[in-house]
């Protein structure tokens, strides 16, 4: 436990020893926000959707801390190039220990990232429904982080260039984020879009935060929660065995 523990709190460090990471992580979400929440504001209200801002919010803390998460994956990248995973894996402790603290580390960093973003989101103008939910909005947040950081450790792990990486994420992170409803219903699309929504884990992501915040599900918070679990299990599971087979 302790490896878990010192990969974890490193894990912590290096995000708040980077003030510009920090406070970079947090520009695309605003921009986002304020962008489009204002933007399309009055479109969605006339349609009939009611506040925008309220909608997309949810969305716009998800894609935070889907982009957090998921490229914590290039860390594993630089240490194993400049020697310090070598150091680590020589080390008395169990593979999986050190993928744990990795992936902890990571998750609690998005997770943080996200709360950060909801209260810049309130700064805004959007409101939470019901104030008791927020422990179950932060668990989804949770969730989200721990599934986005383990799958980008597998991806990591079977890669040895931060470019080929980050090539990769490229092409997986902007259609996980478009295709997830986290800026538009989910109600009326068409049939493939739909299906490719649903086998997308940030949309149970997404529904669940909007269940939570602002009472709005469209598959209900607890087929959210179940397949986000399962999901999560799934590729952590992925990412531990993948990383087991890591050489330096």
């Amino acid at each position: 436990m302790s490896a878990i523990y010192i990969l974890w709190l490193r894990q912590l460090k290096r995000y708040f020893r980077s003030r510009a990471r920090m406070i970079g992580s947090l520009g695309q979400p605003i921009l986002f926000l304020v962008a489009l929440g204002f933007g399309f504001g009055p479109i969605y209200e006339k349609a009939g959707g009611g506040n925008y801002i309220d909608f997309l919010a949810p969305g716009i803390v998800a894609m935070g801390i889907l982009f957090t998460a998921i490229f914590t994956g290039i860390e594993l990248i630089w240490d194993r190039q400049f020697g310090f995973l070598k150091e680590t894996l020589v080390a008395p402790v169990y593979r999986f220990q050190i993928m744990a603290g990795r992936t902890l580390g990571g998750a609690t960093v998005a997770t943080l990232q996200g709360v950060i973003i909801l209260i810049l989101a309130t700064l805004v103008g959007f409101r939470p429904e019901n104030l008791l939910m927020l422990p179950v909005t932060l668990f989804f947040m949770f969730l989200i982080a721990l599934l986005f950081t383990a799958l980008g450790t597998a991806i990591a792990s079977m890669l040895e260039d931060m470019q080929g990486f980050q090539l990769i994420i490229n092409f997986l992170v902007m259609p996980i984020f478009f295709l997830s409803g986290a800026l538009f219903p989910l109600q009326g699309l068409p049939n493939v879009i739909m299906d490719i929504a649903r086998i997308d884990p940030l949309t149970y992501g997404v529904d669940g935060l909007r269940a939570t915040l602002i009472g709005g599900a469209h598959f209900g918070v607890g087929l959210d929660l179940f397949l986000l679990i399962i999901m999560t299990f799934f590729l952590v599971f992925l990412g531990s065995w993948l990383f087991s087979k890591v050489e330096v």
